[in-house]
């Protein structure tokens, strides 16, 4: 696979539940990060007492994190009312030339910054609150 630009990297977001997707506006960085839990079974009789874990054992989970600037009202609205009202909903990670990653999220952290000299920016966090699925691109 060649390089991918990062800005081909995109966060969408089904605002409505019903299954059709807009990307969040002003992203300038975003990230996905997939991780999964360990059960770990050594005792005294592991061999040469080496760790032992259960094979799929752990929790899983993803986390997604963005940041960038708010380019439209409706973007910025509809992210801080997901916010606000504490609602789980389905978002989508498109990674260029790899495939795109769903499924429910909470929107955890919602910040916004600015410098005298410079323009608002706001950062997002999301956790998995399910199952999550990935479809190939």
């Amino acid at each position: 696979m060649a390089a991918q630009r990062g800005r081909d990297l995109l966060l969408r977001l089904d605002q409505s539940g019903s299954g059709s997707f807009a990307t969040v506006a002003g992203l300038r960085a975003r990230r996905l990060s997939l991780s999964a839990g360990m059960v770990d079974v050594t005792d005294a009789d592991s061999p040469g007492r080496w760790r032992e874990l259960i094979e799929g054992g752990g929790v899983r989970r993803a986390s997604i994190a963005g940041a960038g600037v708010f380019r439209d009202v409706a973007a910025d609205a509809t992210v801080r009312q997901v916010f606000f009202d504490g609602l789980l909903r389905t978002w989508q990670v498109v990674v260029p030339d790899f495939g795109t990653i769903a499924g429910a999220f909470q929107l955890v952290a919602l910040e916004y910054a600015g410098t005298h000299d410079g323009e608002v920016t706001y950062e997002i966090a999301l956790e998995s609150a399910g199952a999550l699925t990935f479809t190939a691109g």
